[in-house]
Order: C-alpha cells, then sequence, then structure tokens
C-alpha cells in the first residue's frame, strides 16, 4: 500500500469509527428511551439488561452505518479540501478519483461484509431480542396494564381508563373480561368505577378490589330447553374480589426462546424457501376460490334439463330454452348466488390482502440485505466528492449536510416500504428505491468534483435570461484581455489583496476583484474601519451599498429557508395522507401554509431592499424586471441564485468606482 492510500484510509478510520460510535450510543440511548416502559418496574438485573442491548443492537447498524459513512466522507474529504490537501495532490498529479482508490476498496470490502452482517447477526439479534422482550412482559403481568386497551392478566382481559398511584396500582373506569372454565368464550363481564391491585412480592396471587359495578353472566345452560329462555344474569356490587394465579406466569425463564419463524429473523436462505411457499399457498388459495364460485352456480344441474342438438345455430335469449318454471329458478339462483358470491369474494379480499402484505413483507425484507451493501458504497461516492465540493471540515456544516441527505434517504425508503407493503408498489423495487434515487447523485457530484467544478453552476440558466430581460453587469466583456478568476485570492497574503485593491490590473486582474478581494480580507475578520486604516479608500457611498446588499442578501436565504422548507412540507402532506397518516398530514399542510406565507413576507422585504439598492446607485429599473419579480416568486430558488448574482455584479461596478 501506497503512503497516500494509507495516509486516506488511516485519517478516514479514525474519523469513522469515532462517528460510529458516537452514533450508536445515541441509538442505544433512543432504544432504552423507547423500551424504557417494558424494562422499568421489572426488578431486572443489569445483566438482563444489557443482554436487551446487546441483542437489539444489530437492528440499528441498517441506520447508524450508513449514516457513518455519509457523514465520515464528507467530514474527511471536507478536511482534505479545506487544508488544500487536494490542492498538493493535483499539483503532483493525483486526480480524485484516485485518491479515493484505496478508501473505495475499503468501501467495497466494508458492503460486502454488512451483508453477511445483515444475513447473519440481525436475525440472530431479532430472534433473540423479540423472545427476551415478550417473556420480561410475563414477568410482573400488573405493571403490563396499559391504559385504554385491554391486557390479558392471568384469566381475565381488562381495560382501564386511567390508572393513578405511585405504582399505578389504582385503576378507574374498569372493564373485566373473565374467560370460560372450558376456555372458550368470554360470557362474563365485569365493570366498576374504581378498583386496586394489590400484591406482595413474594407472591403469586394477584388480587383486584372492584367498587361500585355490575355483574354480568351470560353463560349459556346446558340443557337445550334453558338454552332457549336466554337466560341473563346481573348484578351490583359495591366491593368485588378478584384473585388471580400468576405462578404460571411468574415462572418465566429469561433465555426460552420458543418464537421463531418471523420474516425478520430469517436469513437469505429461509427467506427464499418462505417466499416460495407463501407464492404457491398464494397459488393454491386463488385456485381453491375459482373452483368454489364456479361450482357455487350449479350450471352443470341445469345442463341437465336441456336436451342437445346438432347442426343448429341459436341466436335467441337463453332463457326461452327453458320453461317458466325453470325460468324462475335461474334467475332466483343467479341472484342468490350473485350475492353470495359477492360476499365471498369481500371476504377472501381481507384474507388475501393479509397473505400478500406477509409475503411482500418476506420480500423486502430478503431485499433489504443485499440492499444495505450497495447503499454503503453509493452514500460513499455521494458523500466524498461532497466534502471536497464544499470544503468544509469538522461538525458544522457536514453534519447538516450529513443529516440531511441520510433523512431524505431514509424517508424515500420508509415511504416506499410502507407503499410497498399493501402492494400498491413493488415491494423488490421498494427496496431499492432509496439507493437508485441516490445513485444519480453520487454520479453527478463525483464529476462536479472531479472536473473541480462548483457544486452548482447556472450559467447555462443565466446568461440566456440575461438577454431576455437585459440585465447588465459591470464586468459582462469578457473578452478583455483580464484575468476573472479570483479563486486564489484566499491564498495571497493581506498585504498583496490590499494592492489588489489599489490598482488590480496591475496584477493582470479586471476590475471587479476589487470587491472580491475586500470580500477575502472580511472572511480574515477585518471590517471596513480596519480596512480604511490600512490605506484604502472607502467612501460613505460604497458602505450604504453594501450594507444594503447585505440586507438583501439576508432575507433573500431566510425567504429561500422558507420556500424550500414550504415546498417540503407540502410534498409530505401529499405522502403522508396517501400513507393513510391524517394527523401527520395536517401537521405538514399546516406547517406548510405557514412556512410559505413568512415566504411571501420575506420576498417583499427582500424586492424592497432591491428597488432602495437600485435607487441609491441611481439605476433605472428595466419594464421586464417587474416581470420576472412575479416569476421569481413562483420559481424562487432560481430567482434566489439569479437576483444574488445581480447585486453582486451591480455592487462590483460601485466597488470599480469607489475603492481606491
Amino acid at each position: 500500500m501506497k503512503i497516500l492510500d494509507r495516509y486516506i484510509l488511516t485519517t478516514y478510520l479514525k474519523t469513522f469509527l469515532s462517528v460510529f460510535i458516537i452514533l450508536m450510543m445515541i441509538f442505544v440511548l433512543q432504544t432504552i428511551w423507547l423500551f424504557i416502559k417494558e424494562l422499568a418496574g421489572k426488578d431486572l438485573d443489569v445483566v438482563v439488561i444489557l443482554k436487551f442491548l446487546l441483542y437489539y443492537s444489530p437492528k440499528l447498524i441498517p441506520l447508524v452505518l450508513p449514516l457513518t459513512i455519509l457523514l465520515s466522507s464528507i467530514m474527511v474529504f471536507g478536511n482534505f479540501a479545506e487544508n488544500y490537501e487536494f490542492a498538493a495532490m493535483k499539483s503532483t498529479g493525483i486526480s480524485l478519483q484516485r485518491a479515493m482508490a484505496g478508501l473505495s476498496v475499503f468501501i467495497v470490502i466494508l458492503g460486502i461484509v454488512t451483508f453477511f452482517f445483515s444475513n447473519n447477526v440481525i436475525p440472530w439479534g431479532e430472534y433473540n431480542s423479540y423472545n427476551l422482550r415478550k417473556n420480561i412482559a410475563k414477568l410482573k403481568p400488573a405493571m403490563v396494564i396499559a391504559e385504554g386497551q385491554f391486557n390479558e392478566v392471568g384469566t381475565i382481559n381488562i381495560k382501564v381508563e386511567k390508572k393513578t398511584g405511585d405504582k399505578g396500582q389504582y385503576l378507574h373506569d374498569v372493564i373485566i373480561h373473565k374467560k370460560a372454565n372450558s376456555g372458550l368464550g368470554n360470557y362474563t363481564t365485569i365493570t366498576a368505577k374504581n378498583g386496586e391491585l394489590i400484591g406482595q412480592e413474594n407472591s403469586d396471587i394477584l388480587k383486584l378490589i372492584l367498587k361500585d359495578g355490575y355483574y354480568y353472566d351470560d353463560t349459556p345452560p346446558k340443557k337445550s330447553k334453558e338454552r332457549r329462555r336466554r337466560p341473563f344474569t346481573k348484578s351490583a356490587f359495591d366491593v368485588y374480589t378478584i384473585n388471580t394465579d400468576l405462578s404460571q406466569l411468574n415462572d418465566v425463564d429469561l433465555d426460552d426462546k420458543n418464537v421463531e419463524g418471523k420474516y425478520n429473523m430469517l436469513n437469505v436462505s429461509d427467506l427464499n424457501y418462505t417466499i416460495d411457499s407463501l407464492a404457491l399457498e398464494r397459488d393454491e388459495d386463488y385456485q381453491k376460490l375459482s373452483k368454489n364460485i364456479y361450482n357455487r352456480y350449479s350450471i352443470k344441474n341445469l345442463e341437465l334439463s336441456l336436451k342437445p342438438t346438432t347442426d343448429t345455430v341459436f341466436k335467441g335469449n337463453i332463457l326461452e330454452l327453458y320453461g317458466n318454471d325453470k325460468r324462475l329458478q335461474i334467475a332466483e339462483l343467479a341472484i342468490n348466488s350473485s350475492a353470495s358470491t359477492k360476499q365471498i369474494l369481500v371476504n377472501n379480499q381481507k384474507s388475501f390482502k393479509t397473505k400478500a402484505t406477509w409475503l411482500n413483507k418476506h420480500v423486502i425484507a430478503l431485499h433489504e440485505k443485499l440492499s444495505l451493501g450497495f447503499a454503503c458504497v453509493i452514500l460513499f461516492f455521494v458523500g466524498a466528492p461532497l466534502g471536497a465540493l464544499i470544503r468544509k471540515g469538522g461538525l458544522g456544516l457536514p453534519m447538516i449536510i450529513a443529516i440531511l441527505l441520510f433523512l431524505t434517504y431514509h424517508f424515500i425508503g420508509i415511504f416506499a416500504k410502507n407503499s410497498a407493503k399493501d402492494g400498491t408498489f413493488s415491494p423488490i423495487l421498494a427496496t431499492w428505491f432509496s439507493t437508485i434515487v441516490m445513485f444519480p447523485l453520487g454520479v453527478f457530484l463525483t464529476r462536479r468534483a472531479t472536473a473541480d467544478k462548483g457544486l452548482f453552476e447556472f450559467d447555462h440558466i443565466l446568461i440566456p435570461l440575461k438577454k431576455i430581460f437585459k440585465f447588465k453587469t459591470g464586468s459582462e466583456d469578457f473578452a478583455d484581455g483580464f484575468n476573472h478568476d479570483f479563486s486564489d485570492f484566499k491564498r495571497y497574503k493581506e498585504d498583496k489583496l490590499l494592492s489588489i485593491i489599489k490598482d488590480p490590473t496591475a496584477y493582470n486582474y479586471h476590475e471587479s476583484g476589487k470587491i472580491e478581494a475586500l470580500y477575502t480580507l472580511e472572511e480574515r475578520n477585518l471590517d471596513l474601519q480596519a480596512i480604511r486604516q490600512k490605506g484604502i479608500q472607502i467612501d460613505e457611498t460604497f458602505e450604504t451599498s453594501k450594507h444594503i446588499v447585505n440586507q438583501v442578501n439576508i432575507y433573500s436565504k431566510i425567504a429561500l429557508v422558507f420556500n424550500i422548507t414550504g415546498i417540503v412540507l407540502l410534498v409530505l402532506f401529499f405522502i403522508l395522507r396517501n400513507n393513510k397518516m391524517p394527523d401527520l398530514a395536517t401537521i405538514c399542510i399546516q406547517l406548510s401554509v405557514i412556512s410559505l406565507l413568512v415566504y411571501l413576507v420575506y420576498y417583499i422585504a427582500q424586492q424592497f431592499n432591491i428597488i432602495a439598492f437600485n435607487k441609491h446607485l441611481k439605476q433605472k429599473s428595466n419594464q421586464y424586471n417587474i416581470l420576472f419579480t412575479i416569476l421569481g416568486f413562483i420559481i424562487y430558488p432560481l430567482a434566489h441564485v439569479f437576483f444574488k448574482y445581480q447585486t453582486k455584479a451591480d455592487l462590483s461596478t460601485n466597488a470599480i468606482q469607489h475603492l481606491n
């Protein structure tokens, strides 16, 4: 391995491991918070809790690993670009692809390892965590009673509207269904306004004291004559006590593993076998249903009364072949058969939908194991060139960009999979959909970083628009023999930048380089007053112009944020509504309207500042500017770039006149 590859790999691994550990700790803490209700109050020792976290941790890898690769790539390559290490590499003839080559091999190997991990370790963790959770839930059934839903405790199903007390022992608005001794049916119902759970730590008996309630019993008698009378028992009580034996429930082996076969507990070979079995079972169900419907029409029985004739063509009504009695019988049979067939189809539709959802979940689980490794590779080729383009390392801007990209990737996958479970979207395509969406972005970013271009360039859009709307800039003629590329200014020392402001042509730069040199000095924490003290003459006209442009840029950025936020929330509204999430959809549409209203306010404020800037420069507004202002409100992301470009060009013209 060459020194450069070893240096890049070592740097990347340090960042990768640090980010992975931090993110893993965050997600583990989130897991504890998620399952705190199941773990608290069960007298579990530390070993059991750690075992639960160990079993659940592999399930977090599909979330943590892609985000770690994306964030680490942006941080490392952004740090290389920020410290001009890429510039040094390029000066020796080493391209970005060559710098990424050694690390790409590591990412591909990591993707392959990820497949084996998801195929073996994740099912193992899912299998153990599920069984451990099930066993923990049995330890103290009194703690399992949740408000607003039925909970099975021993031989009763109990529902309470509210629990109070330091241990939740006081119950309010209690409804209980008792199981019959035979185990078939719940014929006894008990209601009470209040109740109290009483139990001792070492006792297997759970005592439930109910107060102010009613007892209903409609157990069918054994004798048929008595059953015809439909007896029903109702009684009221002030205090009623129920004792439930929990000896079997409390005798729980936490290491017992009797649940298996769920789709997320299977590896690739098991999933393939299960998918084939479910597909065959579905086809058999379709065939049985078709034969059942065909036989219900009794067509063969009706054909027995016909006397077949040969060499004839019948063109009349088929009912004319039968007598009146048969016609009535056929009509009644058709009506009854149609009604019953419709009901059968409705009932089977629900059953088929449930089985199709179960099959689709297995298909999704299978392809998730295959797509995870590819996603890691794709996200690397998104993060690495993106870091080289934004030229920022650390945990600031890279963290924000990585989280936004990962949330986009993650939510695209979630919505696609949710749509695929009920069959509205292909389960195979849904699993790969987020990776497919990220693939063109990775190709685009890699090509732009390789060509050493900016993240986005709008010249092919802006130049035609400039010609259409006749906007003018102070440096429109690029064929003047002067250099218009000011990218080297960041490397120049302070004295040279001051000299460029005084006379840019002496260094073969166009006069618009004055404002670029001034911006570079301000990035080094030099304000206008400090620059004046360095011998640069800056009159009040330019200072006022620059202040107005800063206001325009501030309003423009805020407007852009709220514009994008409003549009994204509007899109989420339609997605969530189609995915049967009406509450979240309502929240999104409300926030979208608020964001777009705030965007309107800041857009208007920005336009007033642009008008004030033009008046200050004594420029006449072009007649087409009004049209572009209206269009800019509709397509603001493009207008934002254009307005920023135009005000910067006008400020450059002002700088040529007022900076010396």
